[in-house]
């Protein structure tokens, strides 16, 4: 019995008997992983690029025909956190820039990022910047006073705690 191509994608293959099917363990080919970064690339640009949209897993997951769990695991697997983390990322680093500005309240900035609660943008940011938006509001435009913004943002890219560096001896 020959197999359909989508069956071949996802592995399975027939036992010789009409119907049955079973789960080959083998692991993905190259190109065939190659082909996953490619769809997982998609993924994080569409996120670059419509970060300020309402998006969710579910829908990034649709839009490369891949489930929303298998796409969690193969994103982290190729960029180290979740699509929800990398977006939320994505939303505060845009809210840190806005915030520097200084000219739009922490609302208004709320959901220029794309969050639609306060309350969850404000936990995030606490968590990702370690102040909460409104304090990094005041105190953002003074510390990076001077500096071009492509520096600023370098400088002020918020760090997961699990990812903070412990801080070794200075060198002066």
């Amino acid at each position: 019995m020959r197999v359909g191509p989508l069956a071949q994608r996802v592995g399975w293959t027939t036992h010789g008997r009409r119907g049955s099917f079973a789960r080959v363990t083998s692991k993905a080919t190259p190109a065939q992983r190659l082909g996953d970064l490619a769809l997982l690339r998609r993924v994080r640009d569409r996120i670059d690029r419509e970060f300020d949209q309402p998006l969710d897993v579910e829908a990034l997951a649709r839009g490369v025909n891949m489930s929303a769990g298998h796409l969690s695991r193969e994103f982290r697997a190729a960029y180290g956190e979740p699509p929800y983390a990398y977006l939320m990322t994505r939303r505060i680093e845009r809210a840190m820039a806005l915030l520097r500005r200084g000219d739009l309240s922490v609302t208004e900035v709320c959901f220029a990022v794309g969050c639609s609660s306060l309350g969850t943008f404000s936990t995030r940011f606490t968590e990702l910047v370690g102040v909460p938006p409104s304090v990094y509001r005041r105190d953002a435009a003074q510390a990076t006073a001077g500096l071009p913004s492509c520096l600023a943002r370098v400088v002020t890219r918020p760090v997961r705690n699990r990812e903070a560096r412990a801080p070794g001896p200075r060198v002066e």
